[in-house]
């Protein structure tokens, strides 16, 4: 499996954006598709949304219209903006992401905290 690295993350206040970032660590991977899942403590863990290989997104009903995903015009980096964030958005985020050269890729996750 490709390492990815997610970034972005870190603690914001209610209303506030992120943007997070996943792209591979070390070497050039070209994206095909991603997902961005997420687990908050205790949860199970939560696909967000998924973007393919023509551009579509599709996103969980609980961040439909405050969370964007979009990616580089290179399809090396995956992005999630996510605005109006909730106290219940706090989870690690995680992306995982299917290759050109039909290789998996994952990473570590970043961690959003959403608190006043």
């Amino acid at each position: 499996q490709v390492q990815l690295v997610e970034s972005g993350g870190g603690l914001v206040q209610p209303g506030g954006s992120l943007r997070l970032s996943c792209a591979a660590s070390g070497s050039i991977f070209s994206i095909y598709a991603a997902n961005w899942y997420r687990q908050a403590p205790g949860k199970q863990r939560e696909l967000v949304g998924t973007i393919t290989s023509d551009g579509s997104t599709n996103y969980a009903d609980s961040v439909k219209g405050r969370f964007t995903i979009s990616r580089d015009n290179a399809w090396n980096t995956v992005y999630l903006q996510m605005n109006s964030l909730k106290p219940e958005d706090t989870a690690v985020y995680y992306c995982n992401a299917l290759g050109t050269n039909s290789q998996w890729g994952g990473g570590q996750g970043t961690q959003v905290t959403v608190s006043s």
